[in-house]
């Protein structure tokens, strides 16, 4: 199946809901419900396995593999999937990798997910180094926002978190988004021991003089970084402190989306905000309203849990449109309640590039 989205396949995929005599009616969108009452109205879409960096906590150094091509999900595929997820009630996507920019003719993919009913926010999570060569045409196809990784404020500390990323890209690539009205702008930052954590008030301090929200974020283990993740995570509660003590108390700032992990503070005469992710210490599954697609077509469940739904055999073995739904609504249903980590259950099998951050 040809790979390309142009501008004509985005204005087939719009015309596809236009009535036509005789048709049969276009599914109204109905929430999607998990068995736990949990409204799930958010899909992180993977668009690739690879990365232009090797982040530790992230992937290995050494012996990673990566899917074929022909494993991954063509774009026509792919925004068929997406296109059911509107028709069971999804409003949100954020794409992701791997690396997202690395995707061939992601202005097109962004364009056409925009043109879809019902598709009321397109984001995209990068490492800002492509964005500011980017950034103008992703905002021209529709992009709405972006979230940049962002450790450390040392150059040479960057390059060996990330095995060779260059720091002033990632500033580039902020002062790109922000000249192109790809905000709110949030900047994550994971935090490792031994290698950031004595910079986060740093990081924080960020906020002061700028509108963008600086998210803490902690080490999940994930397959490829096992070792990593348990000797070096920092829960939040010790980077508040650390933040603290440098600038003073942080006041909680009012917010109305009980499924964004990240609640927002902010520091005495502050711009912009502070947020922490602690999926291991403090998890938020209670508000998970999210569901992942990776790059080859499988629907996982929940990050911290190896438990997913392979769409891709039904995508390419002629399953109707109503069969698809009816997967992707069982694989909400069966969404897990939590992670499972402090019972010992270790998300085996997939790290997070091939997951989708």
């Amino acid at each position: 199946m040809e790979r390309l989205v142009t501008t004509h396949y985005v204005d087939l995929l719009t015309q596809s809901y236009a009535r036509k005599p005789g048709a049969q009616p276009l599914p109204v969108a109905q929430p999607s419900f998990d068995r736990f009452g949990r409204r799930i109205d958010y899909l992180r879409i993977s668009l690739t396995d690879r990365c232009n960096l090797r982040c530790v906590y992230c992937m290995p150094a050494t012996g990673m593999h990566f899917a074929p091509r022909d494993e991954l999900l063509t774009d026509a595929e792919l925004l068929r999937v997406v296109r059911l997820t509107t028709e069971l009630g999804f409003r949100k996507f954020r794409l992701t990798g791997g690396e997202p920019t690395v995707r061939p003719h992601l202005p097109a993919l962004i364009a056409a997910i925009k043109a879809l009913p019902g598709a009321d926010e397109v984001a995209l999570t990068t490492n800002a180094m492509l964005r500011a060569q980017q950034a103008a045409t992703l905002a021209a196809a529709g992009l709405d926002r972006v979230n940049i990784s962002i450790d450390t404020l040392d150059p040479d500390r960057f390059r060996r978190i990330t095995r060779g990323g260059d720091l002033r890209k990632v500033f580039e690539g902020i002062a790109a988004a922000e000249e192109h009205g790809l905000e709110p702008i949030k900047l994550n930052a994971v935090v490792v021991r031994g290698w950031n954590d004595h910079e986060v008030a740093d990081l924080a301090g960020l906020t002061i003089d700028h509108p963008w929200q600086v998210r803490f974020i902690e080490i999940m283990p994930l397959d490829g970084v096992f070792e990593v993740a348990g000797e070096r995570l920092v829960p939040s509660a010790e980077s508040r402190a650390l933040i603290q003590a440098r600038w003073g108390a942080l006041t909680p700032e009012p917010y109305d989306n009980p499924a964004d992990p990240a609640r927002p503070y902010r520091l005495p005469g502050a711009r912009g905000t502070v947020g922490f992710i602690s999926s291991v210490t403090e998890n938020f599954c209670a508000g998970c309203n999210r569901m992942r697609l990776t790059s080859d077509g499988k629907l996982r469940l929940c990050l911290l849990r190896p438990d997913e739904l392979d769409l891709r055999p039904l995508i390419r073995g002629g399953a109707g449109d109503e069969e698809l739904r009816a997967a992707i609504r069982e694989g909400v249903w069966r969404k897990p309640w939590g992670h499972g980590l402090k019972d010992g259950l270790l998300p085996v099998g997939r790290g997070m590039s091939q997951i989708g951050g």
